[in-house]
């Protein structure tokens, strides 16, 4: 089982790698290319999960999965959203169904 810490060093190295060389960092590259590329990336890794999913490929489930893990976390720190946001998000809605928290929600 990976450490449970492994998502939040995660974090911590694409956040460092924001201001790198794009000639040499993935993420320096993605980030300079913009929010929209950015978003891109992961709704292509979206896709390429579910066909995974679909496909009943677990091996190939499981690295889409980290793709897609990956490109959503260079997506929060482009947007300068934490990880604890994101679980105090999660935390908020705990216990509840989710039919009473999306009915809940603005509108």
């Amino acid at each position: 089982m990976a450490d449970p810490d492994t998502l939040d060093r995660l974090q911590a190295v694409i956040r460092s790698r924001f201001g790198g060389d794009p000639a040499t960092s993935y993420v320096a590259k993605l980030h300079g290319r913009g929010r929209a590329k950015i978003a891109q990336k992961l709704g292509e890794e979206a896709v390429e999960t579910v066909i995974a999913a679909v496909a009943d490929d677990r091996a190939e489930l499981v690295s889409e999965s980290a793709d897609l893990l990956f490109h959503l976390l260079v997506l929060l720190a482009d947007a300068g959203v934490s990880l604890d946001e994101v679980r105090a998000e999660l935390d908020r809605r705990e216990g509840l169904s989710g039919i009473a928290e999306k009915a809940a929600r603005p509108r």
